[in-house]
């Protein structure tokens, strides 16, 4: 029985080959890439290669040269087969044969039966025709020695990344446990359940608690980030009041704001209903906030505007007086643990998580956040000419990634 090779990305289009050709007595090898095609071409010497022109790695005329360079494979017949491919370039590069996609299932196999059986189509001469190929051929075969090596940098970067999230999710769990009984006996004691404590005492079990919540914080944070990195946060939908979630995370803020003499501007409707994760759409929106006032200086301004838009979305804009975001950096600071300034001397503190699960709450619930810097906004008779960020999401979230509805 012949054995072919066919090298060809689409599923689609390999199950269609394997079919026909099977009926007609043909084993058929796939390969989904050019490197792979190659490596298999070499281990298994088929009766004739089939290679699709546009493929990944390697594409079908790459992967012809590189085939016609190998002394074992001279005689194997190579049929291109391709949507849009040149049929002069194929025949000019080493191809037996050219066929045309979508392929005509009635004559197919009796096509392929041809070239198994000695048919092949020349291409014109031209002077000086082998010696191009043969310094392509060499070409090819550097490229293709730089392409694996870039294949297998890229599965290694892949399996550090996946290390990495790993290790963040099982250090954060652990962090996170002995946190419980800290926190607990911290606050108890504040409390005075323990017994009545000092001034001077009070004073320092308070210091330590703000310091235990602030870590907690933290480790809430890798936990969530790590969790919409792997796919794994769940978003519990309920019916919600969106204006109520945003009024409940500025009240939290508002202590901080007043140290830091900000102002805070708010353009927030009495209600705004949907449907969605009030919690995790708090986290966000506490981040948000948060993010605007460490970047702002004392005595700025926080603008806070919430409404509806006719797309059926709420859009969450908060706007702040600082020096914005650089240019360069605003693709990239939703993406965990990126900074503007990563150094250990930058003035503002954080472990650059916060952005990224805003983004991750986003995009749980149909939507995304952007951010505009310079900043030209007017909200509660303030204009904002530092960053904006705005949350977008869907009104009514349903179906989405990693959500329980209840």
């Amino acid at each position: 029985m012949p054995t072919i090779l066919h090298i060809e990305d689409d599923p689609a289009n390999r199950l269609l080959v394997r079919k026909l050709l099977m009926v007609a007595g043909i084993d058929v090898v796939d390969a989904q890439d050019g490197l792979e095609g190659i490596r298999r071409a070499c281990e298994l010497r088929p009766s004739l290669v089939l290679v699709d022109i546009a493929i990944p790695g390697l594409d079908g005329y790459e992967v012809t040269l590189r085939l016609r360079s190998e002394p074992a494979l001279e005689n194997v017949p190579i049929v291109a087969i391709t949507a849009e491919g040149s049929r002069d370039t194929s025949l000019a590069v080493g191809c037996d044969g050219f066929l045309q996609k979508p392929i005509d299932a009635r004559t197919f196999a009796a096509t392929i039966q041809s070239y198994l059986g000695g048919h092949r189509e020349r291409p014109a001469a031209v002077s000086g025709d082998e010696h191009l190929r043969a310094q392509s051929q060499r070409i090819v075969g550097h490229l293709e020695e730089k392409v694996a090596e870039l294949s297998e940098a890229n599965a290694r970067l892949r399996e550090l990344d996946q290390a990495r999230r790993e290790f963040y999710r099982n250090i954060s769990h652990e962090l996170a446990t002995p946190m419980t009984p800290i926190v607990g006996y911290v606050r108890m004691l504040a409390d005075g359940e323990l017994g009545q404590l000092s001034a001077p005492q009070l004073k320092a079990v308070r210091a330590v608690d703000d310091c235990a919540q602030r870590l907690r914080a933290l480790i809430d944070n890798l936990l969530d980030v790590t969790a919409l990195e792997t796919g794994r946060m769940r978003f519990m939908l309920r019916d919600y009041d969106f204006a109520d979630a945003v009024r409940k995370e500025l009240q939290r803020a508002h202590a901080a704001f007043i140290d830091r003499r900000l102002r805070v501007a708010t353009e927030i409707p009495d209600s705004l209903n949907g449907r969605g994760d009030a919690a995790r759409l708090g986290r966000a929106v506490t981040e948000m906030i948060a993010n605007a006032g460490k970047f702002t200086p004392e005595g700025g301004a926080v603008g806070v505007r919430l409404r509806r838009l006719p797309t059926k979305q709420f859009e969450l804009c908060v706007a702040d007086t600082g020096p914005g975001v650089p240019r360069d950096a605003t693709a990239r600071v939703f993406e965990p643990f990126y900074q503007a300034d990563g150094s250990v001397t930058r003035l503002h503190g954080g472990a650059g998580v916060g952005l990224a699960i805003v983004r991750g709450v986003a995009k749980g619930h149909g939507g995304d956040v952007r951010v505009v810097s310079p900043a030209n906004e007017q909200i509660g008779g303030f204009r904002f000419t530092g960053a904006a960020f705005y949350l977008t999401i869907a009104e009514q979230a349903t179906s989405v990634v990693g959500a329980t509805a209840s």
